[in-house]
């Protein structure tokens, strides 16, 4: 394929009449910048290849352009960098496919490629994208369809339903692990459920393989040998004992004893009180007996425990029965306490995942996630590409468009041919996307000021006040140029939205014979309304060919 190219040097330029390539040389510090197109004239839908090539010092650094820099065209691929180098030059290539899906006449704008941070331009080149010519004696023209009712996407819905399933799983998990589940009892809780007397004989046991007599702690050894037997004592023989001195405890004993509810002998109970005043000795004025002598005081007590049970008379059928309640009772607290630790890790598992999400995405991201917010889930919803109207006004939304039957003023029917309005919401609602394409009857140019004039007059009509407008220049993702309005007001209407503050944008479009319109309004400060209308705005384009 022939190529045009055009040479640009410091000191002269020469130009070669080679056709479909142009070249600019760039020269500074010994390097070279060229670029070329291998075809300006395509069709819709092919590809071109833009080539930029690189003669530079062998040390330097260059840059390339990445992404979307060839803007009205579409970048579709980015080769490799081909290096080739020769003593101390390199030279670098690198070819870029590029297209374009709508017909007319485009200009890729200068690239910019940067050597060791010092920029280098190339030139712009004018590429013709022509239509596809269809055969219409062969192929069939069949009128535009209308618009169908479109079945609702749920898979938003179900991936809400899935987390929610998932969450909820997870936190029934959790709680049958720390609530309902049956853990295997520790060994303090198979003590604690057994009989008095069988506790009381397995904890002597336990405190005679203890190491306290060993490690020469013996205020340790006592206090637990005393608190054994009193503990007994306080559950059997139902006296105060953990709270009673040695003579009050004694005397409590010997009355028992004198009044025949007790069978213990006289020597039993001066044994008892012989270890009772070895351990307040132990305690208190931090005596040291032999430890046979401490040996033989858990023996002494050991017998005590047996004798003062066999003294005792046999448990009547209500102590048994009150025995029994202790025991549900006890596994009734046992549960009561497993239900409050697994309601406390379930709440603060809430509370921690609530203040994380919080810290990372702001609360009124987490409540709109939680409680939902209307422009949060048209933002995530599955959007719909489409063309609108005559000439059709191509672009993307969260939902379809649907058409609005405008009633068109006699005086106006003379001059309009055709008119196609879509929309969704209105103005005072917390979205809404008007467009809007109208096609004369003559190639009479638009009255855009009269547009404009007639959009801000309908949102006072709307009740909508205190309008803030400004005016700029817009272009489509094709390049094509209109005019934009956007700014701010409040309503002053009655109901629920008094007061609130709108902003609203306006894209205007027209040529010879038509117009059109693309209004969208949205309550401030809603950071999901803002988001939406900047997907719309980088997806509006329009047709301006009949």
């Amino acid at each position: 394929m022939k190529l045009a190219t055009t040479h640009i040097k410091l000191t002269s330029l020469l130009t070669c009449s080679f056709l479909l390539c142009t070249f600019i040389f760039a020269q500074a510090q010994s390097s070279t910048v060229s670029a070329a197109v291998d075809s300006t004239h395509i069709k819709i839908g092919e590809q071109i290849k833009y080539t930029i090539t690189v003669e530079t010092d062998s040390l330097n650094l260059v840059s390339f352009p990445e992404d979307q820099t060839f803007s009205p065209l579409e970048m579709v691929e980015a080769l490799k960098i081909d290096t080739t180098k020769k003593k101390d030059r390199v030279t670098l290539q690198r070819i870029y496919a590029l297209t374009q899906f709508d017909s007319g006449t485009y200009t890729i704008p200068p690239q910019r490629i940067a050597i060791d941070e010092k920029p280098f331009f190339t030139d712009s080149f004018r590429i013709k994208v022509a239509d596809v010519a269809v055969d219409t004696t062969k192929q069939k023209m069949y009128d535009i369809k209308p618009l169908v009712q479109v079945e609702k996407s749920y898979t938003n819905i179900l991936k809400y339903i899935v987390f929610a399933l998932a969450a909820l799983a997870i936190l029934g998990a959790l709680f049958y692990w720390f609530v309902l589940r049956k853990k295997p009892l520790t060994e303090e809780e198979k003590i604690a459920l057994l009989p008095p007397y069988d506790r009381a004989l397995k904890q002597l046991k336990e405190l005679e393989n203890s190491r306290y007599l060993i490690q020469d702690e013996y205020k340790k050894y006592y206090s637990e040998l005393t608190d054994i037997v009193r503990a007994y004592l306080e559950e059997d023989v139902h006296i105060s004992a953990m709270e009673s001195t040695t003579d009050q405890l004694i005397e409590r004993l010997e009355l028992l004893k004198d009044a025949g509810e007790l069978s213990l002998d006289d020597d039993t109970i001066t044994q008892f009180k012989k270890v009772l005043q070895t351990a307040d000795l132990v305690k208190f004025a931090k005596s040291k007996p032999d430890i046979s002598i401490a040996e033989s005081d858990r023996s002494a007590v050991e017998k005590i425990v047996v004798k003062t049970k066999e003294a005792l008379p046999e448990p009547t059928e209500d102590d048994l029965l009150e025995n029994e309640a202790y025991l549900e009772a006890y596994a009734a607290e046992k549960r009561k306490k497993r239900i409050y630790i697994g309601i406390g890790v379930l709440a603060g598992l809430l509370v921690l995942g609530t203040g994380i999400s919080v810290a990372y995405f702001g609360f009124k991201t987490v409540k709109d996630t939680l409680f939902g917010y209307p422009t949060k889930e048209l933002l995530e919803k599955e959007w719909v590409k489409s063309h609108y109207g005559v000439p059709a006004i191509e672009l993307e939304t969260p939902e379809v468009l649907i058409r609005k039957e405008i009633a068109i003023p006699e005086d106006a029917k003379e001059v309009i041919q055709t008119n196609g309005t879509f929309a969704y919401g209105n103005y005072l609602s917390l979205f809404s996307i008007t467009v809007n394409s109208t096609l004369y009857k003559e190639q009479i140019e638009p009255d855009m000021e009269a547009a404009v004039g007639a959009f801000l007059g309908s949102l006072e009509k709307n009740g909508i006040k205190n309008i803030l407008p400004k005016e700029d220049e817009f272009y489509t993702k094709s390049g094509k140029p209109g005019a934009k309005i956007y700014g701010t007001g409040q309503y002053t209407g009655e109901g629920p939205m008094n007061n609130k503050r709108f902003k609203f944008t306006g894209l205007l479009f027209g040529g010879k014979g038509f117009t059109q319109q693309v209004y969208i309004t949205w309550e401030e400060d809603d950071a999901y309304a803002e988001q939406i209308v900047e997907r719309i705005l980088a997806t509006v384009d329009v047709k301006t060919e009949m």
